[in-house]
């Protein structure tokens, strides 16, 4: 029986302020499994204050840097932030690679600034179930704003990224043609682009690009802006903080922020069930799923046939 606090005790320590049980409580929530449900069930109820921003982009394209420099910018407005930087697993360790939180040592020892590298480790459902969990623990905990700092441009990285409240999607110079390969996903997600290192050649070519992207794929309601930074120097950061609070804004007077919130919800819980029901057939299958999977490779059986076989009552 472990002696660990148990996940009401974690809460209640961290919306304290005792930031180890905020550390706690998140590796619960990475992990998964009956503690990462208890801590929903907790956190859920307190939550709804916060608001969201996703970074996603490109490997290389300087996201982590372009973090770093808006979290600055934020704490210069006196606002408390979070960061959780999605990372990929290891696959010997399930741990997360802790590149981000390297590069965000500047903020190292402000008590109004918490940064979490995050992976996937056990949680079945994995990031896309993990991190709107982890989200809601530091709602609960008090943190106004979260940013969520994915890697890479895979579709797990593209869903985690587009479950914030504003998406922002960061290229560079000379990122022309990924911009059209990219299109149906990643672009698509963007409530606001920045093209980042824009001090090297190529950066209107990249802005001339994305205005035609634009141009043929419409918009309603909000276009969203091309912000120009230069992260490594905090050149422009300002101009993506305005763009997001603008857009903040936007989505809270036209409705679309509730709007928004309530599909990610209506995801979330289709994400659930689905992680439920694959957790509650391998429990039940046992033995049983290799002799029907041996049927079905003889063909003496169907494969739904099986499935509903093996679905628990």
């Amino acid at each position: 029986m472990s002696d660990a606090p148990d996940p009401e005790s974690l809460l209640e320590r961290a919306r304290a302020g005792d930031r180890g049980s905020l550390a706690r409580l998140l590796s619960l929530v990475e992990r998964g499994g009956p503690d990462a449900r208890a801590v929903g069930r907790r956190t859920h109820p307190l939550g709804g204050a916060a608001y969201t921003v996703g970074i996603t982009g490109a490997p290389g394209a300087g996201k982590s840097t372009l973090t770093n420099a808006l979290v600055r910018h934020i704490r210069a407005g006196d606002e408390r932030v979070a960061v959780l930087a999605i990372d990929p697993s290891s696959p010997f360790t399930g741990g997360a690679i802790l590149g981000d939180r390297v590069r965000m040592q500047d903020h190292t020892g402000d008590p109004d600034v918490y940064i979490r590298s995050m992976a996937t480790r056990g949680h079945l459902g994995g990031l896309s179930l993990a991190t709107p969990e982890a989200i809601r623990a530091l709602d609960a905990t008090g943190w106004p704003w979260i940013v969520v700092e994915t890697v890479g441009v895979g579709q797990v990285e593209v869903e985690v990224a587009g479950a914030a409240d504003t998406r922002v999607v960061v290229v560079n110079p000379g990122w022309g043609d990924a911009v059209q390969a990219n299109k149906a996903g990643l672009l698509e997600i963007a409530d606001i682009f920045v093209i980042n290192k824009a001090d090297r050649p190529g950066a209107d070519e990249a802005r001339r690009d994305l205005d035609r992207m634009l141009d043929l794929t419409g918009t309603s309601g909000w276009r969203p802006p091309i912000v120009a930074t230069t992260a490594a120097t905090g050149e422009g950061v300002a101009d993506l903080w305005t763009a997001i609070v603008e857009h903040r804004a936007h989505l809270t007077a036209s409705g679309d922020l509730d709007v928004r919130r309530a599909a990610r919800v209506a995801d979330e819980l289709t994400e659930i069930v689905a992680a439920l029901l694959r957790e509650r057939a391998k429990r039940a299958a046992g033995e049983h799923l290799d002799r029907l999977a041996a049927r079905v490779a003889a063909r003496t059986i169907d494969p739904w046939t099986a499935a509903e076989e093996l679905l628990p009552d």
